[in-house]
């Protein structure tokens, strides 16, 4: 059974940070580009961030002015972000993804999703 399931997710004060991760079961991630997606209260689902096969290049959304890092272990078979200062408007449903394709922003073009949590960031 194919799965991807995230994890990390929780309540943060203003300027603190979090570390994401994405597990996989069921198949290998070596062969897809992952991404992280997250989706606000009311608002479409948006790429965070996206990573190659080799790990060797990655995008982010100009939104987050270098405060997330994404980074994967193939040999775990898992799926990292890393979340610094974070802001009231980080907070969402965070989702990683696996595109056999690549990296693209179009959620449509991934195979596979998690279920998804939360990150909430409140004083």
């Amino acid at each position: 059974q194919v799965r991807l399931v995230e994890s990390g997710g929780d309540l943060v004060q203003p300027g603190g940070s979090l570390r994401l991760s994405c597990a996989a079961s069921g198949f290998t991630l070596d062969d897809y580009a992952l991404s992280w997606f997250r989706q606000a209260p009311g608002k479409e689902r948006e790429g965070v961030s996206c990573i190659s096969t080799n790990g060797g290049t990655t995008y982010y959304s100009d939104s987050l002015k270098g405060r997330f890092t994404i980074s994967r272990d193939n040999a775990k078979n898992t799926l990292f972000l890393q979340m610094n200062t974070l802001k009231s408007e980080d907070t969402a449903v965070y989702y990683c993804a696996a595109n056999s394709v690549g990296c693209t922003s179009w959620p449509g073009d991934y195979d596979y999703w998690g279920q998804g949590t939360q990150v909430s960031v409140s004083s």
